[in-house]
């Protein structure tokens, strides 16, 4: 059984840097990668903190990034168009955990919050050296990532399920308490 979330969370973000790319070259895409991907490991984690939820998600299946590229008004060809080797990564996209990854990338508030809660549970052991393309990018994170990380733009993405993660969270902090 998978325990393991990193094909969840390469996909996810891979369909995120697709969805909002980087602009201005290698180095640009590079850091608005490292910031999806530290955004998608901190929802997958909070999504699915057991290994028996990440075992039960891997056999299941996340459910893919049908709704999203609707939403987004993404233009990929259906079941019946294209070559589907092409697109068979997006079956691995979490729609959920893409919506609360949006949610971070978009309120650093939120995101502290959440790598707090990551902290509490024992998931990471130095977070804000962990997170810190997440939680403080400097000025070439948030120019590499200006579309990954403008509300207007991930605004329908994450409104899908961010209800979710502040029950979520408010839960931790609430048990913390």
């Amino acid at each position: 059984m998978l325990e393991d979330l990193s094909p969840l969370i390469a996909a996810t973000a891979q369909w995120l840097t697709a969805a909002y790319p980087a602009s201005g070259g290698a180095l640009a895409s590079a850091l608005c990668e490292m910031q999806a991907r530290q955004a998608v490991a901190v929802a997958a984690w909070l999504r699915y903190p057991t290994p028996m939820d990440a075992a039960l998600v891997g056999m299941s299946g996340p459910g893919g990034s049908g709704r999203l590229d609707w939403v987004t008004g993404a233009d990929v060809p259906g079941p019946g168009g294209g070559d589907p080797d092409t697109h068979a990564w997006r079956t691995w996209v979490d729609e959920v955990v893409a919506s609360w990854a949006a949610c971070l990338l978009t309120d650093p508030a939120l995101a502290g919050r959440a790598v707090a809660a990551l902290a509490d549970d024992g998931r990471t052991a130095h977070p804000p050296v962990e997170f810190r393309r997440l939680l403080t990018p400097d000025e070439r994170d948030s120019s590499a990532a200006a579309l990954l990380r403008h509300p207007d733009l991930l605004g329908p993405v994450a409104a899908l399920h961010r209800a979710q993660l502040l029950a979520r969270l408010e839960r931790d902090e609430t048990l913390a308490a």
